[in-house]
């Protein structure tokens, strides 16, 4: 099979560049990246206008399969992040039963092979049922085909467990991911405790509770030489900690997610429960501190934490509703409506953090535009307008709190391994 990609403007994120290329797939496989390429194909897409890039990489989704299929399964997630331009993604373990196990790591591998080619990566837990108490077999887990390990969704409280944990993922090679908020003090609260907690007369989850978790963990890092990588940055605080260890030559990386860097603690008030999430939406101060992480590359990835539930559980009364939104569909537009058209980061450093650097973080030979790569593609109009309609969302859920936001960047072909799996319209 020969795809040819004619006229776009090629990303190239670990340059730093943006060229007139045309992209010749053979195999599944990049072959050829010239300029007036003028060879035989059996698929012509052209470019004109739009850019190509490696495909999306979000290492922070939850599937909810097994178990909680009705708020979302691996099939229907799988579409959403086709839609979204992501061609793989690495889903969270927090299922029901929990992902522990290399069963159920086969298991998700399996489910996978039924869904539309989207790369699925399993993370598995650090603690078996998510406890918190007893490790997990993280060799078997490796070995199963576990990218990583986390207990996302609950903090590891136990410092021991932790640090013992790094010590084991250090000797297998595999990232351990972390979930920073200190349990007793966020347990049961619903939103940042700052102006609108005070305003709906609830107790707030505090930053600080996130910051001394990155803090924890940061120090077990650097005390075992492990490497850890913090889940969801959403202070200004906790990318200063992490800088901070960063140049102290702490193997520590981290991730935000795109409602850290565009919504505020004030969407509660109009919103409700559909902008639950955890940790929770901060301030205009933690906004501009993400931003500027982001700029410097003290955070390294943005991912979706896409994290469905149903209408029915997201309409309860805001302190009783499940924490999460999804992302899979609206991330990369929300992305380049934030930053990119506000001239805040240029294109290659946003790819670079949504594909480039979460593959190399989980060692999947992915994210990369280069000659021999595996051909998983995203080819996108950056300047496309459109209104975010849940509706017609692929995904089970409805969660977001972009609905019926006008954002600019659509996604028009996603390829994976050479083979279009999603285009726009049809």
């Amino acid at each position: 099979m020969r795809l040819l990609i004619l006229n776009g403007r090629v990303i190239h994120p670990v340059t730093g560049t943006v060229l007139m290329q045309d992209v010749l797939v053979e195999n599944g496989r990049i072959s050829l990246m010239e300029h007036g390429l003028d060879c035989e194909a059996d698929q012509v897409i052209d470019a004109a206008g739009l850019f190509v890039s490696p495909g999306l990489v979000d290492m922070h989704v939850h599937l909810r399969d097994p178990g909680l299929t009705y708020k979302e399964d691996i099939i229907t997630g799988c579409a959403a992040a086709a839609r979204g331009g992501v061609t793989s993604v690495a889903c969270m373990a927090n299922t029901s039963p929990a992902i522990d196990c290399p069963e159920l790591v086969s298991y998700v591998y399996n489910r996978a092979k039924e869904a539309n080619g989207v790369g699925v990566y399993p993370i598995a837990a650090l603690s078996r049922g998510l406890r918190g108490e007893e490790p997990t077999d993280a060799e078997a887990l490796k070995q199963a085909g576990a990218v990583a390990l986390s207990d996302d969704g609950s903090n590891v409280d136990n410092a021991n467990l932790m640090r013992d944990t790094l010590i084991r993922a250090r000797q297998l090679e595999l990232p351990v991911l972390c979930h920073c908020e200190d349990t007793s003090m966020v347990a049961g609260r619903a939103v940042n405790e700052g102006s609108v907690s005070r305003q709906l007369w609830l107790e707030g989850r505090p930053a600080i509770a996130e910051e001394i978790m990155v803090m924890r963990d940061a120090m077990l890092a650097e005390e075992t030489g492990g490497r850890v990588h913090i889940c969801h940055v959403s202070t200004a605080k906790s990318v200063d900690i992490i800088r901070r260890m960063k140049k102290k030559g702490v193997l520590i990386t981290c991730e935000t997610c795109p409602q850290y860097f565009t919504l505020t603690e004030d969407e509660v008030l109009n919103m409700g429960a559909m902008a639950r999430v955890n940790p929770p939406l901060r301030t205009q101060k933690d906004v501009q501190g993400i931003i500027a992480g982001l700029k410097d590359g003290t955070i390294d990835v943005i991912a979706t934490d896409h994290a469905p539930h149903s209408v029915d559980e997201k309409s309860r009364p805001l302190s009783r509703a499940p924490s999460g939104m999804i992302g899979l569909e609206t991330g990369l537009a929300v992305t380049l409506t934030q930053l990119y058209h506000t001239g805040k980061m240029e294109l290659p450093a946003i790819i670079q953090r949504m594909s480039t650097n979460p593959a190399d973080l989980l060692r999947l030979a992915r994210g990369h535009m280069s000659l021999g790569a595996t051909a998983d593609l995203v080819i996108f109009d950056a300047d496309e307008e459109w209104t975010v309609d849940p509706l017609l969302f692929a995904s089970k859920a409805r969660n977001t709190p972009f609905a019926g936001r006008r954002v600019k960047g659509r996604v028009k072909y996603t390829i994976v391994k050479g083979e279009v799996i999603y285009r726009d319209g049809v």
